[in-house]
């Protein structure tokens, strides 16, 4: 008899599906099941199989599917147009004792299926050795599923450490098994210039490097007196980009303008208020007071000019260009920036900025882009076309008002910037963290597009300590980017953490344990001083 699943009986399945229904039997992958796709999903066949094939041994022969193709012993890929009830990014799974059928309206929702279908195998499914001594079974069961974001993304900064390509693509792998699919990368900042802009050299044999690192948190001096570097090759960059395609991963670059800028103002001091010299700093406590000056007309060539490359090796039609965090005193005290203060009749040098923005987001929208703008910066004036990321509440911000014409990425940094200590921000507390603030009203809430992570990187050391912190915060904010609001449940979550969590151990990546992920009240009271203190790096077991 056909029985929906309670909690104690739920499928280890993260991001939770909207629904899944047992049928009280078992399919099992043997050396003779066989793959059969359509015409639209030979590249999902095949990575299914690779994924498949690692741990059972088994061949997996996959080939194109017959039209009234009644095989059993199957896995079929199908693309169907005509379903019913199916989301753009949207798929059912219907497992029997003899086949299994994923089913979507194209090839982004059927590579969501194998997501969801490779966490139903046994773990040890995710490792890259044959194991002999195992029954690769999974339950029958009825899977339908669709998100309730568009924008599930995650951003990893490296301007103020350089990863490098394999910590990129580890971190897409890990965001395409969560249904993620939006990789924010954050490429540049006072502390590095992280790609290669050919017609400016200098913004890497310059801008990447820096002599050492601050290291603690903001009322720590001390430094490693270690020299930092890395950038990304333009070429670097295609390879990863086609990378996250294959993975249906969208890449936003974003170049931080006209704040967070010492790195391209010590290449190029030209374009600051004063002319410089700088060096590219190693503090990361607080706001350096050298921005690019909007009252040079040389730098609004100098800036399109870059655009012109980073829009030419990006695929994405969104551009992230920052905005957050400007001090304004040397436009204070700046000829030029006064002089077009009073040339556009401006109000003051906020509003410069707001003219220095939107001169960046008409240029991008007449090359077909959209920009991205953190929340620091909103306002009336600030052009309509860019996309807001809320980071930050503030007082004078009115989100109902403001979200009347415009679209919003969500990413409160007390729930989901990832590199503040579990202290500050216990795993409960990003789960229960929703996207859509209490009083919008309804006609405003499809303004809200979905939910973003932030990891900020500027304390850790090794990609140990950036796992520690991102997981398990960000299967919180996967499910919160995907399931139904009404769908969401923390105990449910634990239940299946705790499973999901042995898989992740065959994977081999790291992650914060369960009891570890919530410190108790008494430990929380000392938050302010972690925040002071920075993120503590811990010692790998």
């Amino acid at each position: 008899m056909n029985r929906y699943l309670d909690e104690k009986k739920e499928l280890a399945i993260i991001p939770r599906p909207v629904s899944v229904k047992l049928e009280g039997c078992h399919f099992v992958l043997n050396k003779e099941t066989k793959i059969l796709y359509d015409e639209k999903n030979e590249e999902n066949a095949e990575y299914l199989g690779s994924i498949l094939r690692l741990s059972t041994g088994y061949p997996l022969y996959f080939r194109k599917l017959k039209r009234k193709s009644s095989m059993d012993n199957t896995i079929k890929l199908i693309t169907d147009k005509d379903s019913e009830g199916f989301d753009r990014e949207g798929y059912q799974i219907k497992i029997s004792s003899d086949q299994i059928k994923l089913t979507a309206l194209n090839t982004h929702g059927l590579f969501y299926a194998i997501q969801t279908l490779r966490q139903l195998f046994p773990k040890q499914i995710e490792g890259k050795n044959i194991i002999e001594d195992i029954q690769w079974k999974i339950p029958c069961a009825e899977i339908k599923d669709y998100p309730r974001f568009r924008w599930r993304g995650f951003m990893l900064d490296e301007a103020r450490y350089f990863w490098g390509k394999a910590v990129v693509k580890r971190f897409l792998d890990i965001m395409a098994l969560l249904k993620m699919n939006i990789f924010h990368w954050h490429l540049t900042d006072d502390q590095g210039w992280r790609i290669e802009i050919k017609k400016y050299p200098k913004l890497t044999q310059v801008g990447s490097k820096r002599k050492k690192t601050n290291l603690g948190g903001v009322i720590v001096f001390k430094s490693d007196d270690k020299p930092h570097e890395g950038y990304y090759t333009q070429e670097d960059i295609k390879e990863i980009v086609k990378y996250a395609e294959k993975l249906y991963i969208k890449i936003i670059p974003e170049i931080d303008m006209p704040g967070h800028t010492m790195a391209l103002l010590a290449s190029y001091p030209e374009y600051s208020c004063t002319g410089g010299p700088f060096e590219v700093p190693h503090q990361f406590r607080g706001l350096y007071k050298d921005v690019l000056c909007p009252g040079n007309e040389n730098l609004y060539e100098f800036i399109k000019n870059i655009l012109d490359e980073i829009m030419e090796i990006f695929p994405s039609d969104i551009l992230h260009i920052g905005g957050d965090e400007v001090p304004k005193s040397r436009w204070k005290q700046c000829k030029k920036c006064q002089a077009q203060i009073s040339e556009e009749k401006l109000k003051d040098e906020r509003a410069l900025q707001i003219y220095f923005m939107n001169r960046i987001i008409d240029y991008l929208k007449k090359n077909e882009h959209t920009a991205i703008v953190w929340n620091d910066i909103l306002s009336d004036e600030l052009n309509k076309n860019a996309l807001i990321q809320h980071w930050m509440n503030r007082r004078k911000q009115n989100l109902e008002e403001l979200s009347k014409n415009r679209k919003f990425i969500m990413s409160n940094f007390f729930n989901v910037y990832l590199n503040y200590n579990y202290i500050v921000t216990p795993l409960k507390k990003t789960y229960n963290y929703e996207p859509i603030p209490e009083k919008i009203k309804s006609s405003f809430k499809p303004n809200f597009i979905g939910i973003e992570g932030a990891l900020w990187t500027q304390w850790f050391l090794d990609f140990y300590n950036l796992q520690i912190y991102t997981f398990p915060r960000l299967f919180a904010i996967a499910e919160t980017g995907w399931t139904q609001k009404k769908r969401k449940n923390y105990k449910s979550f634990e239940s299946r953490l705790k499973r999901f969590n042995k898989r992740l151990d065959v994977m081999k990546i790291n992650y914060r344990s369960l009891n570890k992920s919530n410190p108790y009240f008494l430990k929380r009271l000392s938050m302010p001083f972690h925040i002071l203190l920075g993120s503590k790096n811990f010692k790998k077991n």
